[in-house]
């Protein structure tokens, strides 16, 4: 009887910490934005919604995010320790020379702000690189 509840108390913790994750999702916001002297590029992403400017005198457009696209940004994002963005390591240098555009990751979780520091557009440090490519892809829509 005791492992039987003690199972049933395991489950019961478990479904509630995912669906906290789930709740803190609808609360967050990423922002991703490539900035150089030819190129703007902003996305934003909350709420399952996505709104992309693809240029400074641009309106955005917004639309709705699949299912199976959500998942997968939640997915990439449960893996991101959201205190460590801020020291993340740029793997490549070309922003310096106006060899790539300046990147940065912006994510507001609870009333706090994460960002990056700058970073080459298309290089996103490993840590973010798969939920940066998740983003950027919806510019390419």
């Amino acid at each position: 009887m005791r492992i039987l509840s003690l199972l049933l108390l395991t489950i019961f913790f478990g479904t509630g910490c995912s669906s906290q994750k789930l709740a803190d999702m609808t609360t967050t916001q990423m922002e991703y934005s490539a900035v150089s002297r030819g190129v703007y590029k902003k996305i934003v992403v909350q709420n399952k919604t996505v709104s992309v400017t693809n240029g400074r005198d641009t309106q955005p457009i917004e639309k709705k995010i699949t299912d199976a696209k959500w998942k997968q940004i939640v997915t990439e994002f449960s893996k991101i320790k959201l205190e460590n963005i801020p020291t993340l390591k740029a793997p490549t240098e070309k922003r310096f020379y106006d060899g790539a555009a300046i990147g940065n990751l912006k994510i507001t979780q609870n009333q706090k702000t994460y960002e990056t520091t700058g970073f080459d557009n298309g290089f996103p440090p490993k840590e973010i690189e798969k939920l940066v490519n998740l983003l950027v892809d919806f510019a390419k829509e």
